[in-house]
């Protein structure tokens, strides 16, 4: 029997993974950090007012969660995930599948994982201030921008990451 696969969540995954699973572990991917560093022209935002999304870019380490997803489900996991991070067939993410430490029991898995396709017109750095204006205005299909970058900083916090540099975007979102 083939074996289960992991997936890697570093932001909405966590909150809304959308596919069963098996098992929850908190863990850690190196090389690679959570950033606000993709526009949102769909989920998050529209054509004329782009939102921002979370993405995976290189350097330094993120704590998330890794999904366990039966074998037997593998394939219809992955199939959703695709679509869902490359919506209509946009790659800005690539799929990788890179090695992550399950924090519970300090096992290395192969976990696939989404990390932002710095190539692609929708890569961006911007400053705090000017991502949290974006977020400010972001609505998209998916609802409010500033809810997205509150749910997941709720959700980091409850097992228990603390994300400075999302802390400080959503410090930086006016009153609204």
């Amino acid at each position: 029997m083939p074996d289960p696969i992991h997936v890697f969540a570093y932001g909405s995954l966590i909150w809304r993974p959308g596919f069963a699973y098996e098992a929850r572990h908190p863990a850690l991917l190196r090389g690679f950090h959570r950033r606000f560093c993709l526009t949102s022209r769909y989920y998050r935002g529209t054509a004329e007012q782009p939102g921002l999304v979370l993405g995976l870019d290189r350097g330094g380490a993120c704590r998330g969660v890794a999904f366990t997803v039966a074998a037997e489900a593998a394939e219809a996991t992955l199939a959703y995930l695709d679509a869902r991070e490359n919506v209509a067939g946009e790659i800005v993410y690539t799929r990788r599948l890179l090695p992550a430490r399950l924090l519970d029991s300090g096992r290395v898995v192969q976990a696939v994982t989404y990390v932002a396709d710095r190539r692609h017109a929708a890569y961006c750095r911007p400053a705090p201030e000017a991502a949290a204006a974006a977020i400010a205005r972001g609505i998209g299909q998916a609802g409010a921008n500033r809810d997205y970058l509150i749910n997941t900083v709720s959700h980091l916090r409850e097992l228990g990451i603390r994300d400075a540099a999302l802390d400080r975007i959503a410090a930086l979102l006016p009153p609204g």
